[in-house]
This record gives structure tokens, sequence and C-alpha cells, in this order.
């Protein structure tokens, strides 16, 4: 994690009372700040437990930078694919996660670097909070060879070390998720999986299935529903019978969260993951957030929805806005600093977009290359007789 932090905080003052245009600089310390505050938070409502998280949360100064720097570069990350998309540089399936952010945040926050994740299309932030430069999330965007995947995954699918993607049929990731936590119960390694997927998936079989087998085994396994209120286009309201996704495991203990506070979800996550490493089984949380953009970037997303109603979560609820203002009020930073976090962050992701236009396609040998984990079997079939492309691991 980069927080952005300098040994100081400087401002600078121009004024007439040393002279015309005079710069006086005022330095602020370490020592000025506020360390460490703790907050109030949203109470979670419950499912199957006597009690959730605790209704307060620590945050230390650096936590806090961090939180912001994360949260805020996911932000930038998005509005560049936003608008490298419209310049049709970027083309096909795109998914932003603007609005989100306090979801990946809170959640990498909570559980540990060996911890395992995975999650529907909408992957973008998670592929940036589980390790990967905004420079090969661009480029994968773009299709080029310096992507995370090589330039051969696109949007729906950036993978990195405990990290499954990015997955495009809506929902087959929660069975993937289910198997990963066998794997870690298997493997007796103390690790947890993070399965995630969204409101609109919630109603698939396959998650009941999922949550069937995950409760009978007691699996180490932390079931996520995203709710940003919409499924593509329907409201929660008009497409589930009950929209409290937390209940939906009936068997399995669920908590309902503020998806939009970084905190609370950090606190429910840390919950979460330490219910399932108690070998208690399988815990379901909802996390209620919303998205600013449509549910693609093909969606305007203001069809099924006002302009007044995005306008409003963004001034009442914005997770970045939350975090920052908590941090000014407490004395915990200064403006001066998210100022100078904000240039780093536009720079770190202007440099990004720089190299997503100008690195290379992949070239077409390397067309069948990774289809098989190691010495290929066989020659690819359905190639053209005189068109011999094999596959290179």
């Amino acid at each position: 994690w980069r927080s952005g932090v300098s040994l100081a905080v400087s401002s600078v003052v121009t004024g007439t009372a040393a002279g015309v245009g005079s710069r006086v600089v005022v330095s602020r310390s370490f020592a000025d700040f506020t360390p460490q505050a703790t907050f109030s938070i949203k109470k979670c409502d419950l499912h199957l437990l006597e009690e959730g998280p605790p209704l307060e949360a620590e945050l230390t100064r650096d936590q806090g930078l961090q939180y912001y720097r994360t949260m805020q570069t996911v932000r930038r990350m998005e509005l560049k694919a936003d608008q490298l998309y419209k310049q049709k540089i970027i083309r096909g399936f795109c998914h932003l996660y603007d609005g989100q952010e306090a979801c990946a945040a809170g959640i990498e926050a909570a559980i540990g670097p060996s911890d395992h994740l995975i999650t529907a299309y909408r992957a973008h932030g998670y592929t940036f909070t589980r390790g990967v430069s905004v420079r090969e999330i661009l480029a994968e965007l773009t299709g080029r060879k310096g992507g995370v995947a090589k330039g051969k995954g696109g949007s729906m699918h950036m993978y990195a070390p405990h990290f499954y993607g990015g997955n495009g049929i809506v929902g087959a990731q929660v069975p993937l998720g289910a198997g990963i936590a066998l794997a870690c119960q298997y493997q007796g390694n103390h690790q947890v999986c993070v399965t995630l997927y969204g409101d609109g998936a919630a109603n698939q079989g396959q998650i009941f299935e999922a949550y069937n087998m995950a409760a009978l085994w007691k699996l180490p396994c932390i079931f996520i529903c995203e709710n940003n209120k919409y499924g593509m286009g329907t409201s929660v309201e008009r497409a589930a019978a009950s929209t409290e996704y937390y209940k939906r495991g009936d068997y399995i203990p669920g908590r309902g969260v503020d998806g939009m506070d970084v905190l609370c979800v950090r606190e429910a996550t840390k919950f979460a993951a330490d219910h399932c490493r108690a070998g208690k089984g399988p815990i379901i949380m909802e996390l209620q957030t919303y998205r600013y953009h449509g549910h693609s970037m093909s969606d305007p997303g203001v069809s099924y929805r006002t302009r007044e109603e995005i306008q409003e979560v963004r001034t009442k609820s914005d997770p970045i806005s939350m975090l920052k203002e908590r941090m000014l009020s407490n004395n915990m930073a200064s403006a001066e600093e998210f100022k100078e976090l904000d240039v780093d962050i536009r720079k770190e992701v202007e440099e990004a977009a720089q190299f997503a236009t100008s690195d290379p396609e992949p070239p077409l040998d390397e067309l069948c290359n990774h289809i098989f984990s190691n010495n290929p079997p066989l020659e690819v079939r359905g190639t053209t007789p005189w068109s011999r492309l094999t596959s290179v691991s």
C-alpha cells in the first residue's frame, strides 16, 4: 500500500503583507495531527446471529490515508476508463465500479493477501485492491500486451495471485468461490474465500446450491452480495420477492451492512473472517451500495432512475467524501494533504492511460498461447490447415 504521506505538509500563502507576490511556507509536522480516532458506525442488520460487529471502529491516520488513496485511485481509474471507452479505445463489455469503492477497500483492509477473492464482471476495483497496478488494468482494458492478462482477457477477465477474476457469467463465480473455500478447508491453511455477486445474480439457482454445500461442509466462505439497488436496469423491488439479501441463506447467518462506509465494511468483513476461521462455516454479507454509472458502458443509467437520485447519493453518501470529512473534522489530515494525494493519483492514472494507449497489441502468434497449464497434449483444433497455431504455456 502507498499511503502518500510526506514528512511534513506545506501550504503556500501568497500575499502583499511581506511584499508583492511573497511566498510564506507554513509547515505542519506529524505531531500536529491526531494519530488515531474512534468513530461510531451504523449497526448491521442481523440474521441468525446474537451479536454483530462492534458499533465503533478505530482508524489510524495512516489507515485513513491508505483507504483514501485506494478509493480515489479506483474512482479516477474508472473515470479514465469511461473516457477511453467513449473515445472507442476501449471496446466491448465494460462495467465500472465508481460509487462502490468502499466495498473493495473495506474488504481488502479486513483480510490478508493470502486469503482468496472471486467476483463477477464489475472487477476493476478488486483487481486493483488485490495488487494489480492501474497501468496493467488500463492496458488490459485497451487490449495491449502489457495488460494483466496480456491483453486477451479484457474488462471481465483479470487475475492476480489469490484473485480468481472477473467472471462473465452471472452468478457462476459463486460455486467456484465455494470450491476455493473447500480447497482452503482441505489444505487446513486457515484461509477464507470472499465470494462476491450482485443483487441481480442473487436469484440464481446455483447460488443456493453453493449455500447448501458450504453449510453442509462448514466451508470458510464469506458470501457477499453487493446490492447496488439495480440489476441491469431493474430495481431490486421489481426483481426480488425478498430484498433482504442477507437473509437469503436461510440456515446460514447473515448481516446487512452499510456498503458506502469503508469502516462499516472493514469491521463487518473482520467479523465474517473470524467466524469462518473459527470453523463455524459460511456467512453471508449484504453490502448496501450504489453505482454512479449505468450497468455497463452501453447503459446511460438514467432511463430507470433519475439524475436527482444519483446526485443525492453523491451528496449524502459518497464513500470517499465521507472518509475525507471524518479525517478533516478530527484533525487527522489537512485539506492540502488530500489535494497532494489527488494530484499524485491523477498523475499515476494519466501515465497509466498513456501506456495503455501506446503499448502494442499482442502479436498473432500468441493467439493460442496459455490455453493449457503445462505442455499442450494436442494441436489446437479448429484452425485452418495452413495456419499451424500451437499453444505455449
